[in-house]
């Protein structure tokens, strides 16, 4: 049996995603299973004993009709027994096509459930969720494999090699990062300007983080970042910078990831970061935007090991009946009103738990 599913987006989705190979792979070990993601994406797929392999679908290939339906052809050729589209964006619509899979799956979809024979409803965005809905809902695209519910696993997973942890042990100790103290990554900065929790209010996050506890901490940011990562840095108190190690970064995702593997927790902006923690089964502290759904993203969510904040938890009237694009029209705004106050005693909890 040969398998493929598709999620083009970012990598906390591609992430999530891989779920789907684990459990396929459970009911079904002896098949293929390749996972279609962007190329910037891949690294959180390698390792994983559940995917055969990684196909990318180029920039320059989905820029170019001729080269595209060349593509489509090729995923044609492969013949694929079960497709799964976790993405449902043209393209993909397009690829599943072309498949000629027996299963083609998706999310329902008016305009293109014509494209897939099994098309899913998602959860309401106001039920309840089991693991978090961004997890529930992609468990749902595998009811119509009718599954044995005891090969169903919905955690997501990182696996990291021998070399890639003696690596992040090697700059550890060339950092002098001590293994006797706590080690927490800080996730400093969102994907976006409306994912990022402002840098005054972070600030106040990471000295209460530092204060009076004998704690290294590390700055997850992007070359790009630097300047805003050492606003924030400036921003905290004098004995808080004492005990971040600023220069101390992976050079690529994958040395991020073994990184983070050799951290005891993490704690800041939601985003891939957060989801690659919880997928090393590292404790974690989230700050939501506004605008974001907790109910989708604040996955395994059990007030221990995983704790979350948003602004809903606090002040729900301020952004009751908006829509996301109301909201996001006056992020600022409501992010100045998500002072970190709001929520110490929570992080304090946190803290006080894994310290």
């Amino acid at each position: 049996m040969k398998i493929l599913v598709i999620q083009q987006k970012r990598i906390g989705d591609v992430l999530v995603s891989s779920i789907l190979c684990n459990s396929l792979k459970q009911q079904y070990p002896d098949s293929v299973i390749d996972f279609m993601c962007y190329s910037n994406c891949k690294d959180v797929l390698i390792g994983n004993p559940n995917i055969d392999s990684v196909i990318i679908l180029p920039e320059k290939t989905r820029k170019s009709y001729p080269s595209l339906f060349k593509f489509f052809f090729e995923i044609r050729s492969k013949k694929y027994d079960i497709l799964i589209d976790v993405y449902g964006k043209l393209e993909t619509n397009l690829i599943t096509l072309f498949s000629g899979s027996k299963y083609k799956i998706s999310y329902y979809k008016w305009y293109s459930s014509l494209f897939y024979n099994y098309n899913t409803k998602r959860l309401k965005k106001e039920e309840p969720a089991k693991y978090g809905q961004a997890i529930d809902n992609r468990l749902l695209l595998l009811n119509s494999l009718k599954l044995d519910d005891t090969k169903i696993d919905p955690h997501p997973k990182l696996f990291v090699n021998q070399k890639e942890n003696q690596d992040a042990i090697t700059l550890f100790a060339n950092h002098q990062i001590s293994n006797s103290k706590k080690i927490v990554m800080i996730s400093l900065l969102g994907s976006e300007k409306s994912k990022t929790y402002p840098s005054e209010y972070m600030a106040k996050v990471i000295d209460h983080v530092a204060n009076n506890r004998d704690i290294q901490i590390l700055f997850n940011y992007f070359p790009n970042q630097i300047e805003e990562a050492k606003r924030i840095l400036q921003l905290c108190t004098k004995s808080t910078q004492e005990k971040v190690f600023f220069d101390l970064l992976g050079s690529d995702l994958r040395s991020f990831i073994a990184i983070m593997n050799q951290c005891d927790f993490i704690i800041g902006n939601d985003g891939g970061a957060i989801n690659m923690a919880k997928a090393l089964n590292k404790p974690s502290f989230t700050i939501f935007s506004p605008h974001v759904d907790k109910n989708d993203w604040a996955t395994f969510e059990d007030g221990l090991q995983n704790i979350s904040v948003h602004l809903s938890d606090y002040n729900p009237e301020l952004i009751n009946g908006l829509t996301n694009k109301e909201i996001k029209a006056i992020i600022s705004s409501l992010y100045d009103k998500f002072n970190p106050e709001l929520f110490e005693d929570k992080l304090s909890f946190f803290l006080n738990q894994h310290q």
